[in-house]
């Protein structure tokens, strides 16, 4: 088997990559969110009560960058952000925050399930396996 060119393969990852958020961010535009919002709110529903550091780390964003974003998601009335042990600021969904996130995981399915099906649950887990492994916290390049 000749070797793979590693430009290539980084590019492909890329290239799906870029599709997705492309057809993500369209389609979410129809539940009133966008990628980006769409995802902080999914990580406050994964985590309750999260700091802005922990809610940056999890949506891949700086601090600052989350901090702006999570001001526009409180100013939608999306989010209550309250006051926590110290210093810290915790991060709430609220019922309209609950509701886009739901909109948005309909819309994630449906767009993910066209994505990935021409492969089959096998060739899914198997993917699933190798992007988890290359992908693994802690492991700086």
């Amino acid at each position: 088997m000749a070797p793979v060119d590693l430009e290539e393969l980084g590019r492909a990852v890329k290239e799906a990559q870029y599709r997705h958020h492309r057809t993500l961010d369209t389609r979410l535009a129809a539940v009133g969110t966008t990628l980006a919002q769409w995802d902080a709110l999914r990580a406050i529903a994964r985590t309750p009560g999260a700091s802005a550091h922990e809610l940056a780390v999890a949506t891949f964003q700086g601090d600052q960058s989350f901090g702006t974003l999570a001001s526009r998601l409180a100013a939608q009335h999306l989010i209550e952000r309250r006051p926590g042990r110290g210093r810290r600021i915790e991060h709430h969904l609220t019922e309209a925050g609950e509701r886009v996130v739901t909109a948005g995981r309909a819309v994630t399915r449906e767009v993910l399930t066209a994505s990935f099906g021409p492969l089959d649950e096998s060739e899914r887990a198997t993917l699933l396996g190798l992007l988890r492994r290359l992908g693994s916290p802690g492991e700086a390049l």
